[in-house]
C-alpha cells in the first residue's frame, strides 16, 4: 500500500505529516533534509508521536518521555518497546508512505522478542510477542516451553513461584474465554519474569555415567541426599536415572517420595512444586525432563520440615501419629487390593477429615486404605476437605490466614494429581500429612461461613460487584454456588472466574487456588454439590483479595489494540 501524506513543500514548512494507511496512523517527520516515517501510535500507551519532538535523529513522545529512532523505530528506552518505520519516496513533489501489506507471521522474530521481553522484564514486548504467536498458530505449549526453558536457566534457586504459575496457566487455558487466554500467557510469562530477575543462572550439572546402576540403588542415593540436605548429589543421582532411561513414572515415584519422607516440606510447597514440574513434562515432552526435574532439587534439599515445627508437636505430637500410621500403609494398602472398586465414599472421608480429634482423622483415612480406597479417591478426598476449609473460612479470621487454608488446598490438588499419574504406598503419605494439615486449620472455621445458598434467579453478572469492593466474599460464594446447583453452565462459572482473576494483578497464590479449584471441580461430576462448594470456595478466596490496581491486564489490552492498528488516544 501507498499512502500519500502530502506535499514536500508542505512537510518541510511544517516539519510534520500525518496520513492514514487503512486503519494504520502514519506520521512522516521533516528532519536533516529527508522525509522519515513511523507508526504515529507510541507503542507504549499510544500516545500520538506526531506531537513528539524530533532531535538528533530521534523523535521523543511527550507522555513519558520515550525516544525513538527515526531511521529503524528501535527504542532507547526498553520500557516503551519499539516503533514500526516505513519506506518513504518523493512522487512529483508528493511525499508517499509505503506500507507493506502484512505476509507471514515472522515466528522466530516474535520468539526472539518473548525472549527480550523475558530478559528485561518488559511486560508489554511480552503481552505483544504472546499475542503475535498465538495469532500465527504456535501451539501454547510451544510458549510455555520458552517460558520454561528461561526460567529453569536463569534461576539458580531451582523451581519457583514463577514456573508454577506459568504451567497453572497453561493447564486452565482451555477453561477460559477466548480472549482471555492470551492473556492467561502472560500472566505466567511475566511472573517468571520477576522471579529470574536479579537471580543467578543455573549451570546444570553432568550425570555420574555409572552404568549398570539399578533402580533401587539411584532412589536410596537420591533420597539420602535430599535427607543430608546434599543437592548436587540428588541432582547428579537425578540425573544419572534419566540418562539411564529409567522410565519417567519411576523417577515420580523416587521424587515425590524424598518429597513425603518429611511432613508436609516447606508448607506444601515442595509437593506442588513437583507435581507441577511433572505436569510441564507431560506438556512438553520427555526431551524437557533433565532441565526440569533438576531445577526442584535445591528446593526440595533446603525445604523446611514441618515436624520441626512447634504445631506439630504440641498438644498433639501429629509427627508421631504420622510416622506411625505411614508405618502401617503396606499393609493397609495389601488389605484393600481385594476390596477396589467396592468402596466409594470420597465425600464421606473428606467430612470425617474435618473432624477434631487428630487421631480420628488418621483413623479415618487408614480405615479408606484398608476398605479398598484407590489412591486417586484418598488424594481427592483431602483435596475435598481442604477446598471446604476455604469455602467455610469465616471472614472474622485475620486476613493473612486465607494462606493457610490455600496451602492446605493446593497441596491437596497436587497430592491428588500425582496420586493420579504415579500411585505408591510412599506418596500416600502425603495424604496423611494432608489431612493433618486440614485438622491443623479446623479453627478458621469455627464459627464456620454460612453455608451459601441456591438463589431463585442467579445471574453470573452479579459477580462483577464482589470483585470491584472489598467485602463481597459471601455474597461471590452464594453466587457461585447458586449457579452450579441450579444447573447452569458450569464451565461459564469457571470460565468467569478465570477472567475475574486475570483482571487483577493477581499474587502467587491466586493462580494457585484458581487452578486448583477448576482441576478439582472436574473430579466431581458437573453440577454435583461438591463441585458447586469448590467453585464457591475459589470465588470466595478472590473476592477477599480483590480488588487491585490491575495494571497487567491494560498493559494486554494495550498490546491487542496496537496490533489491530487502533487508535488508542483521541483528542478531547
Amino acid at each position: 500500500m501507498r499512502v500519500t501524506v502530502g506535499s514536500v513543500e508542505d512537510l518541510r514548512a511544517r516539519g510534520c505529516l500525518t496520513g492514514k494507511a487503512g486503519t494504520q496512523p502514519v506520521c512522516v517527520f521533516w528532519h536533516e533534509d529527508r522525509a522519515w516515517a513511523l507508526d504515529d501510535r507510541c507503542p507504549h500507551m499510544g500516545f500520538p508521536l506526531h506531537r513528539g519532538t524530533v532531535e538528533n535523529g530521534l523523535v521523543t513522545c511527550h507522555w513519558h518521555h520515550a525516544r525513538f529512532d527515526l531511521s529503524s523505530g528501535g527504542t532507547m528506552n526498553l520500557f516503551a518497546d519499539d516503533v514500526r518505520a516505513y519506506p518513504v519516496e518523493v512522487e512529483d513533489g508528493q511525499v508517499v508512505v509505503v506500507v507493506e501489506e502484512p505476509g507471514r507471521p515472522d515466528v522466530e522474530y516474535h520468539r526472539r522478542r518473548l525472549l527480550e521481553g523475558l530478559e528485561q522484564g518488559l511486560t508489554l514486548v511480552t503481552a505483544k510477542a504472546t499475542l503475535a504467536l498465538l495469532e500465527a498458530g504456535v501451539p501454547v505449549a510451544d510458549i510455555v516451553r520458552t517460558g520454561v526453558e528461561f526460567g529453569t536457566t536463569y534461576r539458580d534457586a531451582g523451581w519457583g513461584a514463577g514456573l508454577t504459575v506459568l504451567v497453572a496457566m497453561a493447564n486452565v487455558v482451555p477453561h477460559l474465554h477466548l480472549d482471555d487466554r492470551a492473556l492467561a500467557m502472560v500472566h505466567g510469562l511475566a511472573f517468571v519474569s520477576r522471579d529470574t530477575r536479579g537471580r543467578p543462572p543455573s549451570f546444570p550439572l553432568r550425570p555420574l555415567g555409572s552404568a549398570g546402576v539399578t533402580p533401587g540403588r539411584l532412589e536410596a542415593w537420591y533420597r539420602r541426599s535430599i535427607e543430608t540436605r546434599s543437592a548436587g548429589a540428588a541432582e547428579r543421582t537425578l540425573l544419572t536415572a534419566l540418562d539411564a532411561g529409567v522410565p519417567l513414572a519411576e523417577v515420580e515415584e523416587l521424587m515425590t517420595a524424598a518429597a513425603t519422607d518429611h511432613v508436609f516440606l516447606d508448607g506444601g510447597h515442595t509437593l506442588d512444586f513437583t507435581n507441577k514440574a511433572f505436569e510441564a513434562v507431560a506438556l512438553l515432552g520427555p526431551a524437557s525432563a533433565p532441565a526440569v526435574l533438576s531445577s526442584l532439587v535445591p528446593g526440595t534439599a533446603r525445604a523446611g520440615r514441618s515436624e520441626e515445627q512447634g504445631e506439630w508437636r504440641h498438644p498433639h505430637d501429629l509427627a508421631a501419629l504420622v510416622a506411625g500410621a505411614s508405618a502401617r500403609l503396606p499393609d493397609l494398602v495389601a488389605a484393600g487390593e481385594g476390596r477396589r472398586g467396592t468402596w466409594d465414599d470420597v465425600t464421606g472421608l473428606a467430612w470425617a477429615l474435618l473432624g477434631d480429634d487428630p487421631v480420628e482423622v488418621v483413623e479415618a483415612l487408614c480405615a479408606a486404605v484398608a476398605a479398598g480406597a484407590r489412591p486417586e479417591q484418598v488424594g481427592r478426598a483431602v483435596a475435598y476437605a481442604a477446598a471446604l476449609r476455604i469455602t467455610r473460612f469465616h471472614t472474622q479470621n485475620d486476613f493473612s490466614d486465607w494462606d493457610s487454608v490455600h496451602h492446605g488446598f493446593t497441596a491437596g490438588n497436587a497430592l491428588h494429581q500425582a496420586l493420579v499419574r504415579a500411585p505408591s504406598v510412599d506418596l500416600l503419605r502425603g495424604a496423611l500429612h494432608g489431612a493433618l494439615r486440614v485438622y491443623l486449620d479446623r479453627f478458621l472455621n469455627v464459627p464456620a461461613a454460612r453455608p451459601p445458598k441456591p438463589a431463585g434467579d442467579v445471574d453470573l453478572a452479579a459477580l462483577d460487584g464482589c470483585w470491584d469492593h472489598q467485602g463481597g466474599v459471601d455474597e461471590a460464594g452464594a453466587i457461585a454456588y447458586g449457579w452450579v446447583r441450579s444447573g447452569r453452565d458450569q464451565a461459564a462459572l469457571v470460565a468467569a472466574l478465570g477472567r475475574a482473576l486475570l483482571a487483577e494483578d493477581a499474587g502467587f497464590h491466586w493462580y494457585q487456588t484458581y487452578e486448583a479449584a477448576v482441576r478439582q471441580a472436574a473430579a466431581w461430576p458437573a453440577g454435583s454439590e461438591e463441585a458447586a462448594l469448590i467453585l464457591a470456595g475459589c470465588a470466595r478466596f478472590l473476592a477477599a483479595h480483590t480488588p487491585t490496581r490491575r495494571e497487567l491486564a491494560q498493559v494486554v489490552r494495550i498490546a491487542a489494540r496496537l496490533r489491530r492498528g487502533e487508535t488508542l488516544f483521541e483528542d478531547a
